[in-house]
Formats: structure tokens, C-alpha cells, sequence
């Protein structure tokens, strides 16, 4: 259903959505129509949100994807995605599956913290990354993910993204690339859609990257 709730805002749920946020960023910005026509359509990039969603960021945290999914493949062999596994889980269980000292730590409190997972696709935008950034192991640039991407939210944008600062950057003819806080601050512009503007800056980070030459 597409929709807008009292709480929570615009909620992204399918394409049309997503191509909507984009012809209202296009009008309202012209350098994101000169994105969109190097970089198409927009993927969607929803995912189930849920405990597993967020043990998943930090099993993701400063490892690449292949070993990230190797990491969740044992995980998930050995039932330790399951909330309540997870809470009662060993360290030599959690090493043996392949995640850090830290990153078990991190796991456990995870399970432990008592989010009430459902509740939060209730909770206006702020409440969600207060509840999880409150989580020893969830900083806010993995919270906002999880708004963006498992609740759908359509206003969320994740101004610490060194890719999303980089290709604000070239797509704004930028001398420097943008910090959190400027970017935050440009970003501003692109309510009540900047995580669709975020999905457009994604996109042409990696044309950026895949073909010399491109600019803003």
C-alpha cells in the first residue's frame, strides 16, 4: 500500500514509489534529472526488517561482502540468527561461526536490547534511530539504513555515506567532498524524498566510478 502515516511519513513499498520521489527530485533539482538520465531506473531496495536485518549490518561492518556472507552462512547453519539463540550464544560459539570478539558482543546485545521490532514500523523517524542507536554496535549510519531500506522510510538520508558524499560531490561540481554535517545540511532541500535522492546518488557514485569522465 502506498501511503502516507501520521507518525512515520511516506513509506517507499514498491517501484512507484521510488519513481515518484524521482520526478519530484528532477523537478525540484535538475542536476538529479541529469543523474537519473546516465543512471536509469532506480532499484526499490527494500528488505525484511527484524532483528536478522540489523545482526546482518554488523556481521557487514568492516569485512567485505564475501566474507560477510560467509560469516552469516555459518550463522545461519548453526540457528545463531534466531533472537533468542543469539542472546543465550558463547563466545567460543559466536568465534566459531566467525564473528570478533567485539562484533559477538555486539550480537548479543543486539538480542538482549528487547526492541520491539513491530512497534518500530510505527515510530515516527527520530524515535527508530534513538531506539537503535541506543544498541552497543548500531551507530546511526547503520539506524538510518534500516530506516531507509527496512522500513521503507522516504525521508531518511544517510549523510555520513562516504559513497553518498562522494557523488554529491561530483554530481554538484563540489570542489570537496561534503561531511556529514554539510551534507545533512544540503539534503534538507531534497525533503520530503531524500532517501530516494539518496538512492539517485548511489546510482550515479557508480556510474562515477564505472565510466571516466562522467560530471554533474
Amino acid at each position: 500500500m502506498n501511503g502516507t502515516h501520521a507518525l512515520t511519513g511516506r513509506i517507499i513499498t514498491t517501484l512507484d514509489c521510488v519513481a515518484e520521489g524521482a520526478a519530484w527530485l528532477s523537478r525540484a533539482e535538475p542536476r538529479f534529472a541529469d543523474a537519473l538520465a546516465v543512471c536509469g531506473p532506480l532499484p526499490l531496495r527494500r528488505q525484511a526488517d527484524g532483528f536478522g536485518a540489523l545482526l546482518s549490518a554488523i556481521v557487514g561492518q568492516q569485512v567485505s561482502v564475501a566474507s560477510a556472507n560467509a560469516i552469516w552462512a555459518r550463522l545461519v547453519a548453526e540457528g545463531l540468527t534466531d533472537m533468542a539463540a543469539m542472546a543465550e550464544a558463547s563466545d567460543e560459539a559466536l568465534r566459531a561461526a566467525g564473528l570478533s570478539r567485539q562484533k559477538a558482543r555486539y550480537g548479543r546485545a543486539l538480542a538482549q536490547a528487547g526492541i520491539d521490532f513491530n512497534a518500530l514500523r510505527d515510530e515516527p523517524d527520530e524515535a527508530v534511530i534513538r531506539n537503535l542507536v541506543s544498541v552497543p554496535g548500531i551507530g546511526l549510519w547503520t539506524a538510518e539504513i534500516y530506516a531507509m531500506f527496512a522500513l521503507g522510510r522516504a525521508d531518511v538520508f544517510a549523510a555520513g555515506d562516504l559513497a553518498l558524499q562522494e557523488a554529491t560531490k561530483g554530481l554538484f561540481g563540489l570542489d570537496t567532498r561534503p561531511g556529514d554535517t554539510d551534507l545533512r545540511r544540503m539534503a534538507e532541500a531534497w525533503s520530503p524524498w531524500r532517501s530516494v535522492a539518496a538512492r539517485i546518488l548511489w546510482a550515479y557514485y557508480r556510474v562515477m566510478k564505472s565510466r571516466e569522465g562522467v560530471r554533474g
